[in-house]
């Protein structure tokens, strides 16, 4: 069974907490893993590039010149694809790129991605975090003393405005509860920052 350390805002170690063997300690799955990022990716995608084709362009309903007898090769439209203001070929159109995988798959993901952050020591588990006022300048001296000054995602087991705030003028920290969680996150992330009440959370509806 996995155990990391509980810090303190000052990166001092309070104790200690015993991660769930089915969902931080499983062998990471890294197919499932890239199929669920993929899924993340292309839902996120809003699909609404659009050009004209030869048929929608307007204009060029006169032949250029006559078929025969000028030098030129022949030509039926100024608007075809050769032709500046011409059509476009296969022209993309606005189409939406959204998939679903299975809930099973959607889990191993899930679970897969935090074992990895564990087995590479990129976990860190907090008590809490006390904030009495909007303060970025408090979240980013928890994070160095906490040793996580690049990109790092905050996991808070409930909405707190105060932190969600403070954190989101610090580039590369993103802040996410439980139900908000995704795979895509978790990876990209180089420092997996849970709230000691979160990390329970997490286990109830993983495990």
């Amino acid at each position: 069974m996995p155990t990391v350390a509980v810090l303190d805002m000052a990166g001092k170690e309070v104790s200690k907490v015993e991660l769930s063997e089915a969902v931080f300690g499983i062998e990471p799955n890294v197919p499932v893993m890239h199929d669920m990022v993929k899924n993340y990716l292309a839902n996120q995608r809003q699909g609404t590039q659009s050009a004209l084709t030869r048929a929608e362009v307007s204009g060029g309903g006169r032949k250029p010149w006559r078929q025969k007898g000028t030098g030129h090769a022949r030509q039926g439209s100024t608007r075809a694809p050769q032709w500046t203001h011409g059509g476009i070929v296969f022209a993309p159109k606005p189409r939406d790129y959204r998939y679903s995988l299975n809930k099973k798959v959607k889990r191993l993901a899930m679970k897969s991605a935090l074992s990895s952050k564990v087995a590479d020591s990129e976990m860190i588990v907090l008590d809490g975090i006390q904030l009495d006022e909007y303060k970025t300048k408090t979240i980013a001296a928890m994070l160095k003393a906490i040793g996580s000054e690049k990109k790092a995602l905050i996991v808070l087991p409930e909405r707190n405005e105060k932190v969600i705030a403070s954190a989101a003028n610090i580039p590369g920290v993103k802040t996410a509860m439980v139900n908000t969680l995704n795979v895509y996150d978790i990876l990209n992330a180089d420092k997996f920052i849970v709230l000691k009440d979160a990390v329970a959370q997490i286990e109830e509806v993983y495990a």
